[in-house]
């Protein structure tokens, strides 16, 4: 559904396993596309135990949940002097440090983190935060990859994958499928596997943040952080205006109520619909890379009408106003929530064309096609603002 080196996160984050990563994380899982979330039973997203000398403290219960709010990622060890005055900002709850760089994952370059499994399972969506045998899978050596990673990148449970940089890869078991509601993170180890294999140190933020500004936080930040530290807000919940009410941020006077012109429609359809019978391909946005992801066919299609698209599904789907199918009309975009790991989460979208039919990049193993708009997991329509897609991106 999304590129991973052209993200979010390489924004926050991203040069390389090198230097640092980009951010967002996911649980993924081998299911029915039709399935609901609510029928899929949480046994499904982690790989049996192979460790059976791990001490059953090894990992700390899950004792509360945080909001993951604000991600800070630089090129270098963030120090804990700093890390605590951080902690001393006005309207932080929590800090959570993490390792952070993009990575290859079974030949796929993703944002990758390094983490502490007893903590930072705080900052992850419920269903994700309260699997104690995920966490201690991580803890003694896997690696997690997102839903959207594992169903659509087709990582299977269970199998053994190459890890690392394109020097230094170690092989790493795929012991669980599970979003942690950052879009830019598709894959997430322990501290001490992601130090063997060359991942920078302590050079990220997780932080909590629910009741402050997100603006004025990051300026707060900004005062503190070492000038390469770039911020970015974490969103594991699609939270969209309904029609007429103002897009958040800040625009130039007259643009908050813009919308695509008719010829915008027309182009971007037609270039979506130029992609017919292209291979689905997860990470995919050119035909160099031999097919489309979801979002990649989005930002494609917009892109030939002069509308610069966020890349990722979850991001796409904040470029304008949220209003109900009913009202839906040709070039807005349709958005589902299929991700059972965290089920506010928008991981699939889609282009509408009207008359109940829309263009779309289904799923691994499928084709850029039309077909008819389905509503197992719907979450509505978004009509795009020119201005604010591109603030966005």
């Amino acid at each position: 559904m999304r590129r991973p080196s052209r993200r979010v996160l390489p924004t926050v984050i991203g040069t390389s396993l090198a230097a640092t990563l980009a951010i967002d994380v996911g649980i993924a899982l081998e299911r029915s596309s039709r399935q609901a979330p609510d029928q899929v039973p949480a046994s499904e997203f982690v790989a049996s135990a192979q460790h059976v000398n791990l001490s059953a403290t090894a990992v700390a219960p899950l004792a509360q949940r945080l909001s993951a709010d604000l991600l800070v990622a630089s090129a270098q060890t963030l120090p804990p002097a700093l890390v605590d005055r951080v902690r001393r900002v006005d309207g932080v709850r929590g800090v959570e440090v993490i390792d952070a760089a993009q990575a290859l994952v079974a030949g796929k370059r993703v944002g990758v983190v390094g983490v502490d499994p007893s903590t930072f399972r705080a900052y992850t969506p419920k269903p994700t935060a309260e699997s104690d045998a995920l966490w201690r899978n991580i803890y003694a050596g896997d690696v997690a990859v997102s839903f959207v990673f594992g169903s659509d990148g087709g990582v299977k449970l269970g199998s053994m994958v190459p890890v690392g940089g394109r020097q230094r890869q170690s092989p790493l078991r795929i012991g669980a499928y599970a979003t942690m509601g950052m879009s830019q993170v598709d894959a997430v180890v322990s501290h001490g596997t992601a130090r063997s294999f060359g991942m920078p140190s302590a050079n990220a933020l997780v932080i909590s943040a629910p009741k402050a500004d997100a603006g004025k936080l990051r300026k707060s930040l900004a005062k503190l952080l070492p000038k390469d530290a770039k911020t970015a807000e974490i969103n594991p919940e699609i939270r969209l205006p309904s029609r007429g009410a103002p897009v958040p941020g800040r625009l130039p006077k007259g643009r908050l109520g813009q919308v695509m012109s008719g010829q915008q429609i027309a182009v971007a359809i037609r270039a979506a619909q130029a992609k017919l019978g292209v291979p689905y391909v997860w990470g995919g946005e050119s035909d160099a890379e031999g097919g489309y992801d979801c979002s990649g066919l989005v930002q494609y299609a917009f892109a030939q009408a002069g509308i610069r698209m966020p890349r990722v599904a979850a991001d796409q789907a904040t470029t304008g106003w949220r209003i109900p199918f009913a009202q839906a009309r040709p070039g807005d975009l349709l958005i589902w929530a299929n991700d059972p790991t965290a089920p506010g989460y928008i991981s699939h979208i889609a282009i509408y064309i009207g008359g109940g039919k829309m263009v779309v990049a289904p799923r691994t193993g499928d084709v850029v096609k039309i077909q008819q708009v389905y509503f197992t997991n719907f979450r509505g329509a978004i009509r795009v603002n020119p201005h604010v897609a591109a603030r966005v991106a």
